[in-house]
């Protein structure tokens, strides 16, 4: 390990599929240890995690930073957001995570958005309209559907809450990631009273919101990690919030990820609140806003078209007549729980390759839809989209990012935003500092800028046109049982 300049700092990246763990020098931003371990999730209907695992990963990816972590002077936590976890009185979970793209709960964000006011009443309310994805619809098909395990909850809390309360006790959240349930209130920055006695949720089961820049806790005595007593833990916040902290994002700048799930967002000084669904009007981690709109499909549906058809991932070839949407887990943008996969225009001559390539642009196209809904109206449209994610190194995404949006296109050096995200907000517990300050001072987003090349309006046109005409299929869905 070479000598740092300045005091440590930990971040955390629990997600979907692992938690990855970075030790940073809060002078410099330079990683000085890393550590990564996996996480399982269930398959068939639903999408579920037992929490426990979350920590024991979280130890595992920490033993392997060595002795880095325990020099930590502070720790952060960002994690997979609006999965909800059921602690019983032991702080022992009740039953397993339902995550965010477990869409069981379709037809309870249906319920909730009629009988609640409607779509314009929730948008105004919380900057969210119910879907699958959102807390709130989790615990309401709980409600509905295992009413034992409802019975015997005693905290609710987000995966990120989790683990920052087995460091320290408390149990505490942070504004970006309460944004995510559906019952946090933006206009007033708190929990909804109205919207909780709907849904039949006490408050008192509910986290504190740590404001920004506040210390969470301190990591207490009864614990098997490598963090010395006494060790500052920051607020944590959500995936996509710490996300932007690692980035240092100013407000405009435009930001696609390609991951599990595919989310365009930017910051913004405005609060946010579309009537559609479309753009979630999240807080951000700083005291700004995040508008954000996500795709369930992204990296791992491409990739199983992928496996299917026995190709490497790169392995694309031009079409101009097939459509592929690649609708495996449902969707969520277009709003479409019950849809599968669609393929329109295979001919005799078409080729794998050009199969794959469709499943890319399918993706892609439901991303850059929403793009200029999440920006606000005097947002540089020629401005590079910072591309992140584990698809952002794929040179085929990088690709269909740049023919289907038509601008330029910038690569961010650094990996593992979402823990340097964290990271940096625990620096900011040291220093004083704003997070998203100290990731510029780190120079987080610097890369290579791929410049834009003319945009396949022909493409976009014939994608719009397939899902238009395909709606009522996508929508009525397939019977899986």
């Amino acid at each position: 390990m070479s000598a740092a300049e300045g005091p440590l700092v930990v971040g955390v990246d629990t997600s979907t599929q692992s938690t990855k763990v970075l030790v940073v020098d809060a002078a410099t931003g330079q990683v000085v240890a890393s550590g990564q371990a996996p996480h399982t999730v269930s398959s068939g209907a639903g999408r579920e995690s037992d929490p426990r695992q979350w920590w024991d990963a979280l130890h595992e990816a920490l033993r392997q930073c060595g002795d880095a972590a325990h020099e930590a002077a502070a720790v952060s936590i960002g994690g997979q957001q609006h999965g909800l976890v059921t602690l019983d009185e032991r702080g022992e979970p009740v039953r397993p995570a339902l995550l965010w793209n477990d869409v069981r709960s379709a037809p309870q964000a249906r319920r909730l958005t009629e009988e609640l006011g409607g779509a314009k009443f929730w948008a105004e309310r919380t900057g969210l309209v119910p879907a699958a994805s959102f807390t709130v619809t989790k615990w309401a098909w709980l409600a509905e559907h295992e009413p034992e395990a409802l019975r015997a909850t005693k905290a609710v809390r987000l995966p990120h809450d989790y683990l920052t309360e087995r460091l320290t006790g408390e149990g505490t959240t942070d504004r970006g990631d309460a944004s995510g349930t559906g019952w946090w209130a933006s206009g007033t920055e708190s929990y909804d009273a109205e919207i909780l006695a709907h849904v039949g949720l006490d408050p008192a089961l509910l986290p504190r919101v740590v404001r920004p820049g506040e210390v969470a806790g301190t990591v207490r005595d009864s614990h098997d990690l490598p963090f010395s007593k006494g060790t500052l833990v920051a607020a944590g916040t959500g995936d996509n919030a710490a996300a932007a902290l690692g980035l240092g994002l100013r407000p405009g700048t435009p930001v696609l990820s390609l991951g599990t799930s595919g989310t365009v967002y930017a910051v913004s000084k405005r609060r946010p609140a579309d009537p559609t669904g479309t753009v979630a009007g999240f807080a951000d981690a700083h005291g700004d806003w995040l508008p954000l709109a996500c795709t369930l499909n992204c990296t791992l549906a491409v990739d199983r078209i992928a496996t299917l058809l026995g190709l490497d991932r790169e392995a694309v070839e031009p079409t101009t007549a097939l459509t592929l949407l690649p609708y495996l887990d449902g969707e969520r943008t277009p709003n479409l729980p019950n849809a599968s996969g669609l393929l329109h225009g295979l001919r005799h001559d078409t080729t794998a390759g050009q199969l794959l390539q469709a499943a890319y642009d399918g993706a892609v196209h439901s991303l850059l839809g929403a793009l200029d809904l999440v920006l606000d109206e005097d947002a540089d449209r020629s401005a590079p989209l910072l591309l992140i994610g584990g698809g952002a190194r794929g040179r085929a995404w990088q690709q269909t990012v740049r023919r289907l949006s038509g601008r330029p296109v910038q690569i961010p050096e650094a990996k593992e935003l979402v823990a340097l995200g964290a990271a940096a907000q625990a620096a900011g517990l040291l220093t004083g500092e704003d997070p998203a300050a100290v990731a510029r001072r780190w120079n987080t987003a610097r890369g290579p800028v791929l410049d834009p090349v003319e945009r396949d309006e022909a493409a976009l046109a014939r994608i719009a046109g397939v899902l238009s005409d395909a709606a009522p299929l996508l929508e009525r869905g397939t019977d899986t049982h």
